[in-house]
C-alpha cells in the first residue's frame, strides 16, 4: 500500500543488484508477538452475561428512540449525536434514519447556532443536501459569526467540515471558528475541562473525520463525566464496547495462529510485522460484529499487501519485481519457478491463503469471492507500474502526473473494494469501485498525499547521499518552484482538504429518502483511518505510535 502502508520507496534510479546485494531497512519488530494467543478480556460466561443484558437494554433504548419523535428538536439531535459518538447507532439504523427524515422534513426550526449546526451536521452526514444558508442569520455584514459561545462555535466548526467545494459560507466559518477556538485554548478561557478536551480534539481532527471505534472509546469516558448523561445509554455503550472488544480479541487469536503458521519472518526479515496493527486498521473500515469473518479476510489480504509493498518498494530489483508481477498474473505454483527464494516462499503462502479465503466465501454464499484474487493481482500490477515508471522517468513531474501512478499504487481503492466484497455487494458495485469514481479517487489522493507528507523527512534522511525519493512532496516543490518543504506541505494539505470536500459532495443523496449506503460508508471509514494513521507520522510503520490506542480498543477494560 504505497500511499497508505508504505513509506520506504526505493531511490531512483537503482543499480541492478544480485541476491546478496539487496538493501536492508530494518523495521521495529512487532510490539505484540504472541500476546493475543493467551489474552481474553472476558471469560465465555462473562461474554454471555453481557450479551443477554445488552439485548434487553437495546430493546428498551429502541423504544426510547421511537418515542423521541415527540420531544423538542435539541433533544432529538443530542440523542442521535450521542448514539453515533458512543458507537451504538449501528443497532438503530432504521430508527435513526426515520428520526432524521422527520427533522429534515420539518424544516429549519433551530433558533440558536448550536442547534442549527448540529442539525446541519447530522443531516449532511445522513446524505441530506441541507443548504449552508441556514447559517446566514448568524453572520454579520463583515462575515463574522454573531456568537462567542465556545460550545456553539465548536458545533459550527464540526458542521463546516461536512461542506463541499464552493460553499464559501462554510469555508469562511472554518477559518473564523478555528481562529477563535485556538485563541480560547491558548488563553485558557474554556471551561469545563470536558469542553476543552472536545475543542482540542476537534482542532486536531474534526468530528466527521475520526475513526468510529477510536471516537467511541474516547467519548464513553467523556459522556460519563457529563451531568446530562443518560445512565442507561452509558451502561449499554460500555457493554456493547466490551462485547466487541472480546470479539476482536478472538479474531486476533485466530489471526496470530495463522501468522505464526506462515513463518514468513524467517524468509522476509526486511518486511514489517504488523498483523495486529493491520487488524486495527481494518476494524476501522468495518467494525460491526456481523463482519467478523470479513475483518479476518481484510487483515490477511492487507498483511500480504504490506509485504508486497516492502518487496516492490524497498527490497527487490526491477527484474525481480517484473518476475513477481508475471507470476501473480499466472496465479499457479509453477509460475514461481523463476522467482528468487524469498519470493518463491512468500508466493506459495499467498496462493494457499487466498484459495482458502475464496473457498470460505463461496461456502458462505458470497457470489463474488473471485474478486479477492483479482484485487490482489491488480495491486501487484499497480506496484510494478509505479516502480517501473520511477526507474524509467528522469524528467520532473507535476503532482497530477505523479498521482496518475501513485494513486493506484496507494491500494486505497483495494481496501474499499475488498470491503465491498465481504459486505456482499453486487458485482456491479465492486466494478464501479474499481473504476476509481470520484469518491474513491478522493480517498486515494488523501491516502497518498497525507502519507507522503508524514513520511517525507524520514525518507529523505534514509536516502542521504543518493538521489531523493520523488514523492508528491518533491513533485509539488518542482512544480511550484518551492525551496522550502513547508510550502509544499501547505499546498498539499490544501489538496487533502479539497479531496475531503469531494467525498462530502458524493455522500449527499437526492431528495428520495434512503439510508446511507454501507458501501460509501466503507470508503469514508477507510479514509478516516488513513487520516488517523498518517496525520502526524507513519504510525503503521512505527507500531510504538499506536500502542496506547490499540491497548484501549483491545486490551484495557472500559
Amino acid at each position: 500500500m504505497a500511499a497508505s502502508v508504505e513509506t520506504h520507496r526505493r531511490p531512483h534510479p537503482q543499480p541492478v543488484m544480485n541476491d546478496n546485494q539487496h538493501s536492508h531497512r530494518f523495521h521495529h519488530p512487532s510490539v505484540w508477538g504472541d500476546f493475543f494467543l493467551g489474552f481474553r478480556p472476558f471469560s465465555p460466561a462473562q461474554c454471555l452475561s453481557m450479551k443477554n443484558k445488552a439485548d434487553v437494554m437495546k430493546e428498551e433504548l429502541r423504544a426510547t428512540i421511537v418515542d423521541s419523535g415527540s420531544v423538542d428538536l435539541p433533544r432529538k439531535l443530542e440523542l442521535v449525536d450521542t448514539l453515533q459518538r458512543l458507537g451504538l447507532d449501528y443497532h438503530y439504523g432504521k430508527e435513526i434514519n426515520d428520526l432524521l427524515c422527520g427533522i429534515h422534513d420539518a424544516g429549519d426550526e433551530a433558533r440558536d447556532l448550536h442547534t442549527t449546526a448540529l442539525r446541519f451536521y447530522l443531516l449532511r452526514k445522513q446524505g441530506f443536501n441541507v443548504s449552508p444558508d441556514v447559517f446566514l442569520k448568524f453572520i454579520d455584514a463583515d462575515g463574522k459569526i454573531i456568537c462567542n459561545d465556545t460550545r456553539s462555535l465548536l458545533g459550527m466548526y464540526n458542521a463546516a467540515h461536512v461542506g463541499t467545494n464552493g460553499e464559501e459560507t462554510l469555508s469562511s466559518a472554518i477559518t473564523y471558528t478555528k481562529d477563535h477556538l485556538e485563541r480560547a485554548v491558548e488563553q485558557q478561557t474554556i471551561s469545563p475541562s470536558i469542553l476543552l478536551d472536545q475543542v482540542q480534539r476537534a482542532l486536531e481532527t474534526p468530528l466527521f473525520r475520526r475513526p468510529r471505534r477510536v471516537e467511541a472509546r474516547h467519548f464513553i469516558s467523556v459522556y460519563e463525566g457529563m451531568s446530562t448523561r443518560n445512565d442507561a445509554i452509558l451502561e449499554l455503550a460500555k457493554l456493547d464496547f466490551s462485547i466487541l472488544q472480546a470479539l476482536y480479541c478472538e479474531e486476533l487469536r485466530a489471526l496470530t495462529l495463522w501468522w505464526k503458521g506462515l513463518q514468513l519472518q524467517d524468509h522476509l526479515s526486511f518486511a514489517r510485522d504488523r498483523m495486529v496493527e493491520m487488524h486495527f486498521w481494518m476494524l476501522g473500515v468495518l467494525f460491526e460484529p456481523q463482519y467478523s469473518y470479513g475483518r479476518i479476510v481484510l487483515t490477511k489480504f492487507f498483511t500480504f499487501i504490506s509485504i508486497f509493498d516492502d518487496i516492490y518498494d524497498s527490497y527487490s530489483t526491477l527484474e525481480e519485481s517484473r518476475l513477481l508481477t508475471m507470476a501473480m498474473e499466472r496465479w499457479d505454483q509453477q509460475a514461481a519457478e523463476h522467482l528468487p527464494g524469498y519470493m518463491k516462499f512468500f508466493y506459495s503462502k499467498v496462493l494457499a491463503t487466498m484459495k482458502v479465503i475464496e473457498k470460505d466465501l463461496d461456502s458462505q454464499g458470497n457470489k463474488h469471492a473471485d474478486y479477492v484474487k483479482k484485487l490482489l493481482i491488480d495491486a501487484t500490477k499497480c506496484y510494478y507500474n509505479e516502480v517501473k515508471w520511477r526507474e524509467e522517468s528522469d524528467t520532473p513531474v507535476t503532482v497530477e502526473e505523479h498521482l496518475r501512478f501513485s494513486v493506484p499504487s496507494s491500494c486505497c481503492m483495494h481496501v474499499a473494494c475488498l470491503a465491498f466484497v465481504v459486505i456482499g455487494a453486487s458485482g456491479d458495485a465492486i466494478e464501479w469501485g474499481m473504476t476509481y469514481p470520484k469518491i474513491m479517487r478522493a480517498s486515494c489522493v488523501i491516502g497518498r498525499v497525507i502519507n507522503d507528507v508524514a513520511s517525507h523527512e524520514r525518507e529523505q534522511e534514509q536516502c542521504y547521499g543518493e538521489r531523493s525519493v520523488m514523492s508528491t512532496v518533491e513533485a509539488c516543490m518542482e512544480e511550484n518552484n518551492y525551496t522550502a518543504k513547508e510550502d509544499a506541505y501547505k499546498k498539499l494539505r490544501e489538496l487533502i482538504e479539497e479531496s475531503w470536500m469531494d467525498i462530502n459532495e458524493e455522500l449527499l443523496k437526492p431528495d428520495t429518502v434512503r439510508p446511507a449506503s454501507p458501501l460509501l460508508e466503507a470508503v469514508v471509514n477507510s479514509t478516516r483511518m488513513l487520516d488517523f494513521l498518517y496525520k502526524d507520522q507513519d504510525a503503521y510503520t512505527d507500531p510504538r505510535a499506536l500502542k496506547v490506542v490499540v491497548d484501549s480498543i483491545y486490551v484495557n477494560p472500559i
